[in-house]
């Protein structure tokens, strides 16, 4: 299986370019569902130790539907198959340059859950034209079993996010662990209250937000991903759902352009623009870097194979 491993704001990012199941053809959506259902095991050896890292997501190419796009794309963490990955197309774009297969200016990556655009700014620099982003529900209030109460915004940014402004926790490096363990009881405590996006589709990311740590930033964030790792970069589809929150609080203006911190301290520069459905159209700015070019081999006799699971 050929990959080329990139990292996005620190958040590392595996492009598969062949080996992948036959997925068959038809919409992202039915290719993506199929992954997930009747591919587990694939999906997971790809991701999981000793093969993986964490926090890495994937990005499997796959032929596009829409001939106006450079390809097709489903992306997976160890956990679950993903609608869109903000961070993972940055480090995507930049790894089709890399490769010669795009240059500067304008592309279109179909996704399972729509066309998103990249502008390819350097060799390193993308800014991401998300799918349309919204809140749902705004003030809701949960009991964390262990730890409290807790208010946040449902929003979807093209994955589905519980948004906690501010943290009930101090949101630096140091608190990890605890952010942590606050986030999944939380998360786990919205799904058995059958809270969340619409549509019924499940909470599968918890953001925390805190104040800035560096001159011109807005806010800094901690971001719980489905694998219950945290994001190393911003979070690409959670600064999107963020920005439809800031919008329809009107706490920010269209077009109005903000830097947000990750947990360790990597930046994306945000921006929206008004959608056709009622939501906001976010852009993404940020920086990826190719790290590593190679061939996974699936050796039968090797006991972990598919993965360590614990």
């Amino acid at each position: 299986m050929h990959v080329i491993d990139s990292h996005t704001g620190g958040e590392p990012t595996r492009v598969i370019l062949d080996g992948g199941p036959d997925l068959g053809s038809g919409p992202l959506a039915e290719r993506a569902a199929r992954l997930a259902t009747d591919h587990r095991d694939f999906y997971r050896s790809v991701i999981l130790e000793p093969r993986g890292q964490v926090a890495m997501v994937c990005a499997l190419l796959v032929p596009p539907v829409d001939p106006t796009c450079v390809t097709g794309v489903i992306y997976f963490d160890a956990e679950a198959v993903l609608g869109m990955c903000g961070h993972g197309t940055i480090g995507l774009a930049v790894t089709l340059v890399h490769m010669g297969r795009i240059g500067l200016g304008q592309h279109r990556i179909e996704t399972p859950v729509g066309v998103v655009t990249v502008d390819v700014l350097d060799a390193h620099t993308i800014s991401v034209t998300n799918v349309e982003s919204r809140r749902s529900r705004s003030g809701i209030s949960v009991d964390v079993p262990g730890f409290g109460p807790v208010t946040g915004d449902i929003a979807y940014g093209g994955n589905c996010f519980f948004i906690v402004d501010p943290s009930p926790i101090a949101v630096t490096s140091s608190n990890i662990r605890q952010l942590t363990d606050v986030a999944i009881a939380l998360r786990e405590t919205l799904h058995a209250k059958g809270i969340g996006c619409d549509s019924g589709m499940q909470v599968d990311h918890v953001i925390f937000y805190g104040p800035p740590q560096t001159p011109g930033g807005h806010s800094r964030n901690f971001v719980l991903c489905p694998d219950d790792a945290y994001d190393r970069s911003p979070c690409g589809t959670g600064s999107s759902a963020r920005l439809a929150c800031l919008a329809a609080d009107g706490r920010l203006a269209e077009g109005e352009e903000i830097v947000q911190e990750s947990i360790i301290g990597s930046t994306y520069r945000l921006s929206w623009s008004q959608g056709h459905k009622g939501g906001i159209i976010p852009k993404i700015t940020g920086k990826a870097y190719v790290m590593a070019e190679s061939r996974l081999i699936f050796q039968p006799e090797d006991p972990f194979r598919l993965g360590i699971t614990l």
